[in-house]
């Protein structure tokens, strides 16, 4: 799994930390049961902070990805591969686009404008 971090971009460390779990979920290379690096160790390849890695840890934590175990680290919880913020916020999209007579080539148009 390859881990990357752009210091300079806008997006927040920890944030970035968890797409790459996310990502690494998604593509199959981190399996379910999968036991993830310890945070200091990850943080010194990835010249960040601990804290900014437990931050990331633990945001994947609350979402279900992640599970802790004394003495066992972090581990790969489920194969969640999207949050359930994003999971909603598509939804709530979908159906003000339906209410307002856009279908879904509609939509997909305009995501691809947007990003």
């Amino acid at each position: 799994m390859r881990w990357t971090v752009d210091h300079s971009s806008r997006e927040p460390l920890p944030l970035q930390i968890v797409a790459c779990v996310r990502q690494g979920v998604a593509s199959g290379e981190l399996a379910v049961g999968e036991q993830l690096p310890p945070a200091a160790e990850l943080a010194a390849a990835l010249s960040v902070d601990r804290n900014t890695v437990l931050a990331a840890y633990r945001r994947l934590r609350d979402d279900g990805v992640l599970e802790f175990r004394r003495g066992r680290g972090a581990r790969v919880a489920s194969a969640v591969t999207e949050p359930a913020p994003v999971t909603e916020a598509a939804q709530t999209l979908v159906a003000v686009a339906r209410r307002h007579g856009l279908g879904r080539h509609d939509l997909i148009r305009l995501i691809e404008r947007l990003t």
